[in-house]
């Protein structure tokens, strides 16, 4: 069995997919012998070959071609957000990143194509399955959620706290949505931050040494809209109907740090 250890992002997992691929060429050996980890592995067993892959752009490139040109963009979206989900349950379930190589060995094999993302009986692919639809469905939350303020430079701020790496589709979806300004999602969970400058293509940065403070200094106008906000918000409210619950069916409490008229019940 060759074990292939991938740094746990889109570049580290989809490299480990282009090495793993041509160890199977050279090697004339099974996709079956063929294993991949995200993160380093909990134990290391005998009569395993460990392979350390070292993320490289070039290399995970040339498999997201592959994989647009042969199986479709929307196979791999769905490869993507699998690969940017958080795994929350250990080592209970199939990694990720063995899911994703034996599901594109199987989309590329198989005469059905991207179709064989309709095979759910088949393992690999159930799991592939599960952990795109928890990225996507909370990334689709947030594009609904997710609040910008403006800050005295001028530039659109947001904190976002999700469970999954949904960072690069947001700024995907509002880089589309907003090309002509100026801002930056900060993900406080995973210490990331996208970038955005008017008229460019996003970036994402480390932003583990970011000053929160600073962040908070909000122009003029941002402050009085979001004093407006707030008095609109409890002059409608009737407390004889509050109701908790349903307010936290509309919008999950996890949500509720990042809303102006909702913060305030997390203190």
């Amino acid at each position: 069995m060759h074990v292939f250890i991938c740094e746990n992002t889109p570049n580290g997992i989809l490299t480990g997919v282009y090495d793993a691929w041509e160890l199977k060429i050279q090697e004339r050996c099974s996709h079956a012998d063929i294993y991949l980890v995200s993160g380093q592995p909990d134990n290391y067993e005998l009569f395993c070959d460990y392979h350390t892959v070292a993320p490289s752009a070039e290399k995970a490139g040339k498999v997201v071609s592959t994989l647009n040109r042969k199986l479709g963009h929307d196979f791999y979206e769905t490869i993507l957000t699998a690969i940017l989900s958080i795994d929350l349950s250990g080592k209970k379930k199939m990694d990720k990143a063995n899911a994703v190589y034996q599901t594109i060995v199987a989309a590329l094999y198989s005469p059905k194509g991207a179709r064989v993302l309709d095979s759910l009986s088949n393992p690999y692919i159930y799991r592939v399955f599960e952990l795109s639809r928890a990225t996507a469905s909370e990334a689709h939350h947030l594009k609904g959620f997710l609040r910008f303020s403006e800050l005295q430079n001028g530039v659109l701020f947001s904190t976002i706290h999700p469970k999954n790496n949904a960072l690069p589709i947001l700024a995907e979806h509002f880089t589309d949505r907003f090309p002509q300004e100026n801002f930056m999602i900060y993900d406080e969970t995973h210490q990331l931050a996208a970038v955005h400058r008017a008229g460019k293509n996003y970036m994402l940065v480390d932003a583990s040494d970011i000053n929160t403070e600073l962040l908070q200094n909000y122009s003029e106008n941002e402050a009085r809209f979001q004093k407006l906000w707030l008095a609109f918000f409890d002059s409608i409210a009737i407390e004889a109907r509050t109701n908790p619950e349903l307010q936290a069916q509309n919008i999950p409490k996890r949500f509720w740090k990042d809303a102006v008229e909702l913060r305030h019940f997390c203190e």
